[in-house]
């Protein structure tokens, strides 16, 4: 499900970076031949720091990727890093490279999620809502019957990456958010529907202070995207209105 993905992300990329006039669909190919293992490494890293304990005393299954266990944080975070690197490389402007890429990485994490099904794993609390999760026995959490269904979380999460990467591209389209702006309203969008999915997951998670690890990551990262997007609004205000400043000596009409 993360390869299928990939595919989708890196085609939507190679199409806008065509349409935007910034690169080719090599360039964005070659890109996420680099940008994407780099995510899972990152991915992998972060899940094993945030969850050291499953992994101290086997420290062999820390390379077990196949099993599950990839933090979209450090994933974004490593891949970002990395992709960014690799379109510098090729000349391709940052602002307009992170704004193509972040209805891909939308739509990529959508189709990625569904790895959680296969796995059954990072469901949420036990519900009886129509559309429960039910899991096989052998991967029911303690304390509960079987025949129990959960919330699927990562449904709800697929779901609404996926309404995410619409909603992007409609801002794209109609000019409302550009470049590295439309890559900080992905930032928002995801970290504000993540911090609820995640209150509803019941797999073993740090906890600080009442929140999830996670949760925690999720305002921390919302709160420096909402005030990079406040700083840059404030700046493209100033920068209005110098424009519309009056020529000295001149009562009637703005500098152009």
């Amino acid at each position: 499900m993360i390869a299928l993905g990939v595919v989708v992300a890196t085609w939507l990329l190679g199409k806008r970076f065509v349409a935007k006039g910034l690169a080719t669909r090599d360039d964005a190919s070659s890109i996420a031949i680099i940008a994407v293992p780099a995510g899972v490494v990152g991915g992998r890293l972060y899940h094993v720091a945030t969850t050291w304990e499953k992994y101290s005393e086997n420290p062999g299954e820390i390379i077990q990727v196949w099993k599950g266990g990839l933090g979209i944080w450090g994933g974004i975070t490593l891949g970002v890093i990395v992709g960014i690197w690799a379109a510098k490389r090729r000349n391709i402007p940052l602002g307009p490279a992170l704004g193509a890429v972040a209805p891909s990485l939308a739509f990529a994490q959508a189709i990625g999620r569904w790895g959680n099904w296969f796995n059954q794993e990072l469901f949420g609390r036990a519900t009886t809502l129509p559309w429960g999760l039910e899991i096989s026995d052998k991967n029911l959490p303690a304390g509960f019957e079987s025949g129990t269904l959960f919330h699927p979380t990562f449904l709800y999460e697929s779901i609404g990456c996926a309404v995410l990467g619409v909603v992007l591209l409609q801002l794209d389209w109609r000019g409302k958010a550009r470049d590295g702006m439309l890559f900080a309203w992905y930032v928002v969008g995801y970290v504000t529907m993540r911090f609820f999915i995640e209150g509803l997951r019941i797999d073993p998670a740090r906890n600080v202070a009442g929140l999830r690890f996670n949760q925690w990551t999720s305002i921390v990262v919302g709160v420096v995207a909402i005030a990079w997007i406040v700083r840059r609004i404030r700046r493209n205000d100033e920068s209005a209105d110098l424009v519309n400043v009056r020529a000295p000596g001149d009562g009637s009409t703005p500098q152009p």
